[in-house]
């Protein structure tokens, strides 16, 4: 007959109760930030991706289009389509391109790095390089811009370098916003070289 010892008898005591200790604990932790995001994949992705904005100048009849005026043609190697969930949009990782037409038919050209169109608020999301070159010679360099294609104005809140040719003018500053042939300049903080013309008397 074996006799267990009170040191023993303890020890036993101690390991079963950890033992149970471990046995009833489980992973109830509710993880939450990256671990719980879920995983977005494209509804679609599109090659050599080509998108046209129009606006007619008068009401469609007998199913003729001649009337259309392009205001815009934007351009991308890669788009990936999200126009699945609640807030649509397209990402163009790979950068894009969008040609502006005035009504005579001059172009501007604005180019980006990588971009972003929102289909609710039709804004487009503009990241990286941002370079506009307006069809006078005109251009603004800034890392990111807006463009609100409903009211056909871009604003940005970051630094940026505005060039005219025209008087030789070189702005450097910090937000603006303007029309998108660069005619019609806001900013909010300047600072650089300005030249301003005498007018003759």
């Amino acid at each position: 007959m074996q006799i267990f010892s009170t040191y023993e008898i303890k020890n036993i005591a101690t390991i079963f109760i950890v033992a149970m200790f471990f046995l009833a604990c489980n992973d109830g932790y509710k993880r939450v930030g990256d671990e719980a995001a879920p995983l977005l994949f494209p509804e679609g992705i599109a090659e050599d991706f080509v998108m046209e904005y129009s606006t007619l100048e008068e009401e469609l009849r007998n199913e003729k289009i001649d009337s259309a005026h392009v205001n815009a043609v934007l351009t991308s190697p890669i788009c990936e389509s999200f126009t699945n969930l609640s807030f649509a949009h397209r990402i163009f990782p790979n950068g894009l391109q969008v040609d502006y037409y005035d009504i005579d038919g001059n172009k501007s050209v604005i180019t980006a790095d990588y971009g972003i169109t929102y289909n609710v608020t039709n804004l487009i999301d503009l990241q990286g390089n941002v370079v506009i070159e307006g069809h006078d010679g005109k251009k603004l360099e800034a890392p990111q811009l807006y463009l609100d294609q409903g009211n056909d104005w871009i604003f940005t809140q970051e630094k940026f370098t505005y060039t005219n040719p025209e008087d030789g003018t070189i702005m450097d500053g910090e937000g603006m916003d303007f029309n998108k042939d660069l005619s019609l300049l806001n900013a909010h903080k300047t600072y650089g070289l300005m030249l301003i013309k005498d007018e003759d008397k």
